[in-house]
């Protein structure tokens, strides 16, 4: 890229990752005004399309991972890693077939392949597929690297202790992004063990013909994904695309994930509706119309309110602070007066 201005160096940069291409990026660590001849350069970053980790060369709404692979026909061990975002995953399981249907769902855009597979495998027919020498596969040193990483004894902590295939290809993963970064990857803390039985098992045709997030057209038009993203921000996208394409067969899982949701949208319309709210009446035909259980206590006044006057006579409320309504009903009790106005219609405790 000499030549290239400096502030114009990020569309370039987009063009190539886009392309599928590698850029290597050079400074100047010598003194020009001391130096004889060219000025000493030295390699600062290596950018490839599953390490780049600049905002203005990825997509906001779709993750970008790159993987790595080890084994044979009959056991075959997955890493995958989003740089990122610090995701980091292992799994196992068997036979060519689940091989191409989880790389399938993952779609990296880089795959790390041991250079002794034989040519023409199914896996290096991928777009982005890239050869490492065998020692960088090594479970030892794996192992080790990634006890260090994450600082600990080993894995066992994170359930993937005996995982060796998939440890091996972490290990690789590892080293490949240290190598690309040229710098330390403090946010790759966890490794998360992933199995194959708890989600719904899709071959790759079927996950084409669905058109979860991807058309029959390579788009991202009117498919699935498109339809019912409403969130609000980039990271709700793309942790809504991860479920879309790994559907969970847990029941206890998928209802806590629905409870959490319905809680979320509740809190949040009884948020939207505060400053509609005057008196305790709508309260609670509004907490009735939304869903909630929670009643608000019969004993409240209706000078209980987020304001600083009584709604009725607007007589100053005394000792008066503005309260967060997100925090109701759980709030202490404490004996406090009211305004004159009220002291007939309720007793001096009340919640505050």
């Amino acid at each position: 890229m000499c030549g290239i201005p400096y502030h114009a160096a990020e569309g370039y940069l987009a063009k190539l990752v886009k392309l599928g291409e590698s850029v290597v990026i050079c400074e100047q660590i010598g003194d020009p005004a001391t130096s004889k001849g060219p000025v000493e350069r030295q390699v600062v970053r290596i950018i490839t399309p599953g390490t780049v980790s600049d905002e203005a060369l990825l997509d906001e709404r779709r993750d970008n991972l790159i993987a790595a692979v080890l084994g044979d026909e009959r056991l075959f061990g997955l890493a995958v890693l989003d740089i990122t975002s610090g995701n980091f995953t292992v799994q196992e399981f068997k036979g060519w077939e689940n091989l191409l249907a989880e790389l399938e769902r993952v779609n990296p855009v880089e795959l790390l392949i041991p250079d002794d597979w034989p040519q023409g495998l199914p896996a290096e027919k991928r777009r982005g597929s890239r050869r490492r020498a065998p020692w960088d596969f090594d479970r030892d040193s794996a192992r080790k690297s990634l006890c260090q990483q994450f600082a600990t004894q080993d894995l066992k902590g994170f359930g993937c202790e005996k995982l060796t295939l998939a440890i091996g290809a972490a290990g690789c993963l590892l080293g490949y992004a240290k190598e690309t970064q040229r710098t330390a990857l403090p946010h790759l803390r966890s490794l998360r063990h992933e199995r194959l039985d708890d989600t719904v098992v899709l071959d790759g045709a079927s996950r084409r013909n669905l058109e979860l997030d991807v058309n029959l057209a390579g788009g991202r038009d009117n498919t699935l994904q498109s339809v019912i993203d409403r969130c609000q921000t980039a990271m709700g996208s793309r942790l809504l695309t991860r479920w879309l394409n790994r559907p969970l067969r847990d029941l206890k899982v998928l209802q806590a994930r629905q409870s959490s949701i319905r809680c979320l949208l509740d809190g949040y319309r009884f948020e939207r509706l505060q400053p509609q709210l005057k008196h305790i009446g709508d309260i609670e035909r509004i907490l009735a119309r939304i869903g909630l259980r929670t009643r608000v206590p019969a004993t409240w006044p209706a000078c209980v309110m987020p304001s600083a006057h009584c709604p009725s006579c607007k007589a100053p409320w005394p000792n008066w602070r503005r309260r967060t309504w997100r925090a109701w009903p759980p709030l202490p009790a404490r004996t406090r007066s009211l305004p004159t106005c009220c002291t007939r219609r309720s007793s001096t405790t009340r919640r505050r």
